[in-house]
């Protein structure tokens, strides 16, 4: 699903109307003719195309540096103009109020967000991630897969939010999208047009897929930052009780305060 959001709002999803004016998008001319609109003896169109986006699927990049999924993106350009080149910046956000969530992941999403009874005014969107992408000239429309890299610090609100979800569940996904497209202007002429933030595509990603990606990368594990004096102390008593694993000193200190269920 895929349209233009309006002139409100706050952030990068707008522009200002000076910013909008026209096809929505600022052109600039290159100086250069572009040598395939010339040969073909006829003027190009010379608005900005008017790109639109959207999301088809999404699925785990099985060998990266860190975690990464990637999602299949179709960009449409309207008929009878060819984009030469594209450098596409995309945001994506969670719009954590766009689903609803059942009694143990209000449990878990405590931390987040409050209480339930106040989640009408704590419950909202949620920055995931920035992502780039070049894309190579195309006519009508191109499809490509887009890299988002992913963490598993629980210090950082989307991966708490991500964990805090049931398997079966949805990720309500928005992304946002900018850039610099590269099209044959009037004459031949090679311009360039800055896309501003008001194309969007939205997306239910399956919480299996991002799960699929942790335990791909991290199998059977967990990330848990401590602060250094904090981590020392761990240290310390796993070294006096001679323990093998820090697994085996965390499970230790959780039996002795009563709060080993397993």
């Amino acid at each position: 699903m895929s349209g233009a959001r309006g002139s409100g709002g706050a952030g990068p999803r707008r522009e200002s109307a000076a910013g909008n004016a026209g096809a929505g998008a600022r052109q600039e001319s290159t100086g250069r003719r572009d040598p395939a609109a010339a040969s073909r003896g006829a003027a190009a169109p010379a608005g900005v195309p008017e790109l639109d986006f959207a999301v088809e699927g999404a699925g785990v990049v099985e060998y990266a540096a860190v975690p990464t999924l990637r999602f299949a993106l179709r960009i449409g350009a309207p008929a009878g103009q060819s984009v030469r080149a594209l450098s596409l910046a995309v945001q994506v956000r969670i719009a954590a109020e766009r689903r609803t969530y059942d009694a143990q992941e209000k449990i878990r999403l405590h931390d987040l967000f409050g209480a339930p009874e106040r989640w009408g005014t704590t419950l909202r969107s949620l920055l995931w991630t920035h992502a780039a992408a070049q894309v190579p000239g195309f006519t009508g429309t191109a499809r490509i897969d887009l890299p988002v890299p992913c963490t598993y610090d629980f210090e950082v609100t989307a991966a708490k939010y991500l964990h805090a979800l049931g398997d079966d569940g949805v990720v309500p996904l928005e992304f946002l999208f900018s850039g610099s497209v590269f099209y044959a202007g009037a004459g031949g002429l090679l311009q360039v047009g800055r896309l501003g933030w008001d194309r969007e595509a939205r997306f239910a990603m399956p919480v299996a897929v991002w799960r699929r990606a942790m335990d791909h990368y991290f199998p059977s594990a967990a990330w848990l930052r401590l602060h250094r004096d904090t981590f020392d102390r761990l240290a310390a008593f796993r070294a006096r009780r001679a323990l093998p694993t820090w697994e085996a000193a965390l499970d230790a200190l959780l039996d002795a305060a009563g709060g080993g269920e397993r």
